[in-house]
C-alpha cells in the first residue's frame, strides 16, 4: 500500500472532501490524526475509519481550530508523539465565508474566513516543517479551490484566501528545497459538499445568478468525484511523487498519475504554477 506505516495529519477531516481523503489514506495503510471543529462529527468519522483500519493502525481524533496557534501546536505535538513515521500533512479545513459584494458583507465574517483558510494552512505548515526537515522527508498537501485561479465574485474571502494558499505553497516549497520535503496544492474540482449546499441556500441574490446557475447544474450532474481528488492527495503523500513540489495540480484536468515520469523536466519549468499573463502570451504585441 502506498502509505503503509506512515503517519498523516488531516485537517477538516470530519466530512466532505477531508473525510474522503482520510478514508483513502486509511485504505492505503496510513496512521492518522484527524481534526475538525465539530467534535461530534469528528468522533463519528474516527469511528468509521477505525472500522476500516487494519489491526494496529492508529486512528486518533482531536478537536481543534486550525487558525489558533496554540491549538495547532498541540495538534502537531500529538501527531509527533503518537503516529509512527509522521511524515504527511493535508491542510483541508476551509470555509466559503460571507457571500455578496465586498461592500455589503460582514467584515468580521470576511476576516474569519481568511483566518480559517489561510492561517489554518500556514500554522500547521509552520509546526510540521521543522519536524519534516529534521527527518529529511515529508509531504504537505494544501487545498486550493476555484477561487485561486479565476475571479469568484461575491465570494471574495474564499477567492483571496485560496489564491494566497497557492502562492504560499510555491513560496515555502522554495524554502524547503533540497530538504526532502515536498509541498504542493490540490484543486479537487467542483465538489458536491456542504460548500455547494451553502451556495444553493444563499441564493442568486447573494452569489450572483450565473454562479447560482452553475451550482444548480453541478448539483444535478453530481459534481467532481471526491475519490479522484482523494487519490491525488494520496499520490502526493506517497513516495511515488518524490521531488514534485511547488505545484498546483488539478485532480480532474491534469495527468498527475504519470507526473513522476516527467519530474526532471517539470522541475525546470513554471508548469502548474500561478503566473502573470503578458501580451505575447496571447499573441499580441503591445
Amino acid at each position: 500500500m502506498k502509505l503503509q506505516g506512515r503517519g498523516v495529519l488531516i485537517t477538516g477531516a470530519n466530512q466532505g472532501f477531508g473525510k474522503a481523503v482520510a478514508q483513502a489514506c486509511v485504505a492505503e495503510g496510513a496512521h492518522l490524526v484527524i481534526t475538525a471543529r465539530n467534535a461530534e462529527l469528528l468522533e463519528t468519522a474516527r469511528a468509521e475509519f477505525a472500522l476500516q483500519a487494519s489491526p494496529g493502525q492508529q486512528i486518533i481524533a482531536l478537536t481543534a481550530d486550525v487558525s489558533d496557534p496554540v491549538q495547532v501546536a498541540a495538534l502537531v505535538k500529538l501527531a509527533v508523539e503518537r503516529l509512527p513515521d509522521f511524515s504527511g500533512l493535508v491542510n483541508n479545513a476551509g470555509v466559503y465565508g460571507p457571500k455578496g459584494p465586498i461592500e455589503n458583507v460582514d467584515w468580521l465574517e470576511w476576516v474569519r474566513a481568511i483566518e480559517i483558510n489561510l492561517y489554518g494552512t500556514v500554522l500547521p505548515c509552520r509546526e510540521v516543517l521543522p519536524v519534516f526537515r529534521k527527518n529529511g522527508f515529508g509531504k504537505i498537501v494544501n487545498l486550493s479551490g476555484g477561487g485561486a485561479t479565476a475571479p469568484l465574485p461575491r465570494i471574495s474571502a474564499y477567492a483571496a484566501s485560496k489564491a494566497a494558499v497557492v502562492r504560499f505553497t510555491e513560496t515555502i516549497s522554495e524554502e524547503a528545497r533540497d530538504s526532502g520535503v515536498d509541498i504542493n496544492a490540490v484543486a479537487p474540482g467542483a465538489l458536491n459538499t456542504r460548500l455547494l449546499d451553502e451556495v444553493l441556500e444563499a441564493g442568486p441574490a447573494a452569489v450572483g445568478q450565473d454562479f447560482y446557475n452553475r451550482a444548480i447544474k453541478q448539483r444535478d450532474t453530481g459534481g467532481a468525484p471526491l475519490e479522484r481528488g482523494a487519490a491525488l492527495c494520496v499520490y502526493l503523500l506517497s513516495r511515488e511523487s518524490d521531488g514534485i513540489t511547488g505545484r498546483l495540480l488539478s485532480a480532474i484536468w491534469d495527468p498527475w498519475e504519470t507526473l513522476n515520469t516527467n519530474h526532471p523536466e517539470l522541475s525546470t519549468t513554471d508548469i502548474y504554477t500561478l503566473r502573470r499573463i503578458v501580451p505575447k502570451d496571447r499573441g499580441v504585441d503591445w
